[in-house]
Formats: C-alpha cells, structure tokens, sequence
C-alpha cells in the first residue's frame, strides 16, 4: 500500500496517489485565482501583479490532472501532464516577485542598486529560461516511452533548471536586503514599502523551501532504474515513497504564497505608474519623467548593473528625483494623497475570508493604525495619521 511506501502495481506515481487532496487543492487555488482576477481589477494593476491569477490558474489545472491520474494511475499522458503543469508555476511566482521588486525600485529609485527595468528584464530573461527547461525536462523525463538517452537529457534540463532557480533566487533576495538596508539607513522605510518587502521575503522563502526540496528529490531518484527487476523499494528515498512529502512542500508552501500574495496584494501598496514615486521626505508621492533606457535591450541582459555607464558617469543622467524640475503631486480631487493609499479603514471582503483574525494587520501594525483613526473619526485615509498633508508644500 501507498501508506506503507511499497510500490503499487501499474502505478506510474509509485504509489496510488491520494484522491482527496487534490480536489482541496485544486478548489482553494480556484478560489485565490479569483481573487486574484478581482484584485487586479480593483486595483488596475495587472502590469505588476497580472501573472498571480496566471500562476494560481496553472495550479487548478495541475492538481485537477493529478486528481484525473489518482484513478488512473497507469496512465501516462496524464502524468506527463500534471508535472509539468505542477512544475511550471512556481517560477511564475517567482517572476512575479521579481515583477513586483522591479515595481518596489521605481517607487524610491534614489535607493534602487540597479536601475528598476532591468530588474525585470534580466531576472524575466533568466525566468523564461528556467520556464523552458522545466518544461522540457519534466515531459521528456517523465515520458518511460522515450528512450534513455532522451530520458537523460530531460533529467540534465530539470536539473540545470532547479540549480539556476536556486542561484538567481538568493540572488534576488540579496538585491531586495540590499535596497532595504538603504532604505532604513536613509530612515525612509513607511508602512506600505515595509509591508511589500517583507511580503517577498516571506514569497521567496517558501519558493525557496520548494525548490531545494524538488532538488534534493530529484538528486535522489535521477540515478534509479526503476525498470531493474532487482531494485530495493527499501532503499528508495521516502520522498519517492511516501506523497505526503509532495503535498507539504509543494502543495501546501505554493498555497500559502499564493495566499500570502492575496493578504498582501501588492497593488494595495504600490502606484500603477511606473513614473510615480516617493519624495525623499518619505511622504509625498510624485509623478516625474520616470527612468529613460536608452541601451539596447540585449546590453541590458549582459551589463545589468550597466557598470559601463558607471564608469563612464552616464548613470548620474537618469537621477531626475535630484532636480524635480519636471515633477508634479499626484493628486486626487483636490487633495494631495498619501505616499499609500487602500479603499478604506475596513478591510475588503476577500481579506476577511482569507484572513479572518487579521493576523498580518497585527504584525504590520495596520490594525492598531485602523482602531486609531476609527477613534478619530480620520475615515477611509490609510496611513493619514502617519503622514501630513502636504498641501501647503505644493
């Protein structure tokens, strides 16, 4: 039996695989897929956060074939299928979060390590990369139809895939601390801009979790000949063995990042436009010329860091939040807004089901900052306590 980590027999899982789980799944990443859609909708930001209902989405239909293959496990299209689907979206989270910090740099550029497009050119670039190895790797890996040599390639794609997500995601955390640190030392670190940073350092440390177990787990089976009739079980890996290892660290971690991406959505914290950004008096928001990228999009994947123009002095031309010359408040009605702004003191009907106790308000802080401006009487401004009007400075 599965439960007892022995082979079943004509299953292409090794075990039979659970035929509950997967409807739980498949209907909870439905749900944030929803949500998700919603969010985009509501708050216009589909250039920044439009690839988390595409991710949420792969994840319905990865799990609804796997439901498929736990009553027919002896089928091999539909395996083929549901790995690769699983396997697919978890670097679209990652694209999403690199997205998303691309987005972050724009809003207080005067701390950005790197200009914010490239960003998202370079690490986008590396993603569709890692997106195509995956795909190749798990169908031709996965496929008992095709030949060894074929078999092996596919394992040398997985591989290679998992490695570069690991390398280019501690590189992508290393950026985002780097902007932090220079944001805290610079005492510019307001609500909304904490909250989003600390949302991707959660987002990529269960990605993270993720992709060195779908490591060490491939490292472990790549070298098994599943067709010698004088292999162990025994001395198989529980990983292969046992299914509650892939539910816990792939289906439940990607539930929860796509959960966490729904608590924290990114769009209730960052402007839709690319040109807004923070003053450097941490509270008024302008909308400027925004970055100019006049190298070719190919220099910018090869010198992301553009350290030609830094020796050349070239990188000082796009500081345009020195000068404001071309700076404008952004304003709503006649009132200039705050640096953050959300639809009001309540929170929003999907925040409420997915977060019933309001768990991240407690330790962001926002729902002591919502019963503070209940008591007095402040309405629907997020964060107007923490900031002043700035009125008369325009």
């Amino acid at each position: 039996m599965a439960e007892n980590g022995q082979y079943v027999d004509n299953s292409i899982w090794f075990y039979a695989p659970n035929k509950v789980a997967p409807v739980f799944f498949t209907i909870f990443f439905a749900i944030s897929f929803a949500i998700h859609l919603w969010q985009c909708i509501h708050f216009k930001s589909w250039k920044f956060t439009g690839l988390l209902p595409w991710a949420a989405l792969i994840f319905v239909s990865g799990y609804a074939t796997r439901e498929a293959g736990a009553f027919h496990y002896d089928n091999l299209d539909v395996f083929i299928a549901s790995i690769c689907l699983v396997y697919a979206a978890p670097p679209i989270y990652e694209l999403a979060n690199y997205i998303i910090l691309g987005r972050i740099l724009y809003y207080v550029p005067y701390h950005s390590p790197i200009h914010p497009g490239r960003v998202i050119t370079t690490f986008g670039f590396i993603s569709a990369i890692v997106e195509a190895l995956n795909a190749n790797g798990a169908a031709n890996s996965s496929n008992s139809s095709l030949t060894k040599s074929q078999r092996d390639i596919g394992h040398a794609l997985l591989k290679a895939a998992l490695l570069i997500q690991l390398v280019v995601l501690t590189f992508f955390v290393s950026l985002a601390v780097t902007f932090h640190r220079r944001c805290k030392r610079a005492g510019l670190l307001p609500a909304n801009l904490k909250t989003i940073l600390y949302t991707l350092y959660a987002s990529s440390t269960l990605i993270l979790i993720r992709t060195i177990y779908r490591t060490v787990e491939y490292w472990e089976i790549v070298n098994v000949d599943f067709s010698d009739p004088n292999l162990k079980v025994s001395e198989l890996s529980p990983m292969v063995r046992y299914e509650w290892f892939f539910w816990l660290f792939e289906g439940s971690l990607m539930l929860l990042n796509t959960t966490l991406m729904n608590v924290c959505h990114p769009g209730r914290f960052l402007p839709r436009s690319i040109k807004v950004y923070l003053a450097q008096d941490g509270v008024t928001e302008l909308e400027g010329p925004g970055y100019q990228e006049k190298r070719n999009f190919f220099i910018t994947l090869l010198d992301p860091f553009d350290l030609v123009g830094l020796i050349q002095g070239r990188n000082k031309q796009n500081r345009f939040w020195e000068t404001q010359e071309h700076a404008q408040p952004v304003t709503q009605g006649s009132k200039v807004t705050p640096a953050t702004s959300e639809d009001g003191a309540k929170r929003n009907v999907g925040m409420v089901l997915l977060d019933p106790l309001d768990l991240i308000g407690r330790v962001t802080g926002e729902r002591k900052r919502r019963e503070e401006r209940a008591r007095h009487g402040q309405g629907n401004d997020l964060l107007m306590e923490d900031r002043q009007t700035v009125q008369a400075k325009v």
